[in-house]
């Protein structure tokens, strides 16, 4: 499972630092490509709950395929992308197939007992941080001075493809349906009804903060270094590059003793905090030094937080709804992809940078409120499957 989401999140990441660079050769503006980040989210906010309830049906092994398949072929579409609108379409087909880590997330909470979940959790994370050392670091260079974008998005492709063929050789079935109960067995509940009984309500808004300020500040550092230090697809790449060993190494190597160490909580608390510094830090940054450093304090906190949400998560389902409260989740994350770059795009465009860094910092200051509440420490309700939508 480490190895297929590696070689699917090598792919998702060769496109990161190009997309900023590839939409104003067809006459994209600042927002437009804030748009296009959206239209990829939108997508999959409203395909995420469905992709994990037919993991819940099928299997998550399948489901994985079918949406990595997808993502092959939305790269392919990138690639031939010769219109602004095709860049449009491009993007929200691959937003349709990206069920990928909720699928992947609920197949680790299958396969982990509670108490090793956050390192679990934080595995999946690993890959994702490997996934985004390579691929960024790929995409840049792959791009070249002129900034192309066909090679690296056929390479995406060609990454997406392996990951299928891995899943089908190497990858075992996690969820098996126990024969004693009835197929439909919570299938009639609302996902609402789910949230509301195990309480997970507000859990799934931090997920919202938690990527929309994460976007927000993916979408706002390349046009910031682009316009205060004229720098290029190249080095946003190398940045991104270095964040994402950071984020493998803090997720495989660091996460379970540091869960074993504090606790899942403590740890979250820690992490929300380091990530409200960093997107201080970027209100006030003037130079290299502290724009780089801002955005790497922000985005380590933001992320250990991942894992610790996605555990409280699992935790609050019944084994045979995992894949819709993963689902759930990753839709979450998806819908705060949407906000993220939008009002980041509407604030940069109103007010400049500083009032465009506001924003992220606004919605961590919210996520931060709620760590240090009452609210994750509740204990969770027996879930009830008999109760009516």
């Amino acid at each position: 499972m480490f190895a297929v989401v590696l070689l699917d999140m090598i792919g998702f990441g060769i496109v990161i630092p190009i997309l900023p660079f590839l939409s104003p050769k067809l006459g994209a503006s600042d927002f437009d490509i804030a748009m296009i980040i959206a239209s990829y989210a939108i997508c999959a906010g409203v395909a995420g709950p469905w992709w994990g309830k037919l993991s819940d049906h099928i299997g998550r092994k399948p489901v994985l395929m079918i949406c990595t398949s997808g993502a092959a072929a939305a790269y392919l579409l990138l690639a031939s992308a010769e219109s602004l609108a095709m860049i449009y379409v491009a993007r929200a087909f691959a937003g349709l197939m990206a069920g990928n880590f909720g699928v992947a997330s609920a197949m680790m909470a299958d396969i982990t007992p509670p108490a090793e979940r956050a390192r679990g959790m934080g595995m999946i994370g690993a890959s994702f941080g490997l996934g985004l050392v390579l691929g960024p670091v790929l995409g840049g260079l792959l791009s070249g001075p002129d900034g192309s974008f066909v090679v690296p998005c056929l390479l995406a492709a060609v990454m997406s493809v392996l990951a299928v063929v891995a899943a089908w050789f190497f990858l075992p079935e996690s969820h098996h349906r126990n024969e004693d109960q009835p197929r439909d067995a919570g299938s009639k509940l609302s996902l609402w009804s789910v949230l509301r009984q195990t309480q997970s309500r507000l859990l799934m808004l931090q997920y919202v903060f938690h990527t929309a300020s994460v976007s927000a500040a993916t979408y706002l550092f390349p046009l910031w270094v682009y316009a205060l230090l004229d720098w290029s697809a190249r080095e946003v790449g190398i940045v991104f590059g270095v964040q994402g060993a950071i984020m493998a190494l803090t997720q495989g190597l660091f996460m379970g003793p540091l869960v074993k160490l504090m606790g899942e909580l403590r740890l979250l608390r820690t992490c929300v905090s380091s990530f409200f510094v960093g997107l201080l830090m970027a209100v006030f940054a003037d130079g290299a030094f502290s724009m780089v450093g801002s955005v790497l304090v922000a985005l380590t906190g933001a992320t250990l937080c991942m894992p610790v949400l996605n555990s409280f998560a699992s935790q609050r389902s019944a084994p045979e709804l995992r894949g819709r409260m993963m689902g759930a989740a990753s839709a979450a994350a998806a819908w705060g992809r949407v906000l993220g770059p939008i009002l980041a795009g509407v604030l940069l465009t109103i007010g400049g940078f500083r009032l465009a860094w506001s924003l992220p910092l606004a919605m961590v200051a919210f996520y931060w409120l709620w760590a240090f509440s009452r609210w994750p420490k509740r204990p969770v309700p027996e879930f009830d499957k008999t109760v009516n939508p």
